[in-house]
């Protein structure tokens, strides 16, 4: 599906999201952090008309999970509400300023098997906006027309012997992107489509335990 960006697509993705049924927040586990990460929905590239969302490759000098594929995010500070952070972080990674006002929805908080559990916060960003990457945190930024998210072959589940949860894996340009990132990637398009499909269980590849 073409999804214009438009405020007819801004409003039908609110609705989406307002529609969804978000399982209760809660406190993460001892060992788990508090994290957030911004699904930001933007105009998509030149030829690709419609909405698109982010997605960046992060840099390669960076302590961990360096040079992975992710949706702009990060820890959340002492006293900062996941919403709080997505907005911070999202300025502090590609310059976005974005307010309260720009949040379309929370998706269901995801524990990772790095110590996190991440809370994904669905933002509009206004046509007008720059995006001004941080090279320190980032070394590409890409848009990801919705409707390429939205066909039926790009998600796949795989096994491996580590665990009994399945892999979940998107394809991107020849490329696999994993968990924690496909994971979140795959509920926003199940909450698009109207579905509430929950995805805690879904695992990540062993090389992103760490």
């Amino acid at each position: 599906m073409n999804r214009p960006f438009d405020d007819t697509t801004r409003r039908n993705i609110a609705g989406l999201c307002a529609g969804f049924a978000r399982l209760p927040a809660s406190e993460p586990a001892p060992a788990l952090k508090r994290a957030a990460v911004a699904i930001v929905l933007v105009e998509a590239d030149g030829a690709q008309s419609g909405t698109a969302l982010l997605l960046t490759l992060r840099a390669s000098s960076l302590r961990a999970h360096r040079g992975q594929w992710a949706l702009p995010g990060g820890r959340c500070d002492e006293g900062e509400t996941p919403i709080e952070a997505a907005l911070r972080e999202l300025h502090e990674e590609l310059g976005l300023a974005l307010g309260p006002g720009d949040v379309l929805g929370l998706l269901d908080d995801y524990p990772t098997r790095s110590g996190y559990l991440i809370t994904p916060v669905v933002l509009w960003a206004h046509v007008s906006t720059a995006i001004l990457p941080n090279p320190a945190e980032v070394a590409s930024v890409h848009r990801i027309p919705l409707r390429d998210i939205e066909q039926d072959d790009v998600f796949d589940f795989v096994a491996i012997p580590e665990s009994a949860g399945r892999v979940i894996r998107f394809r991107y340009e020849s490329q696999f992107i994993h968990a924690p990132t496909a994971a979140m990637v795959y509920q926003f398009r199940e909450v698009l489509a109207g579905r509430d499909t929950r995805v805690a269980d879904l695992e990540q590849p062993v090389f992103a335990w760490k």
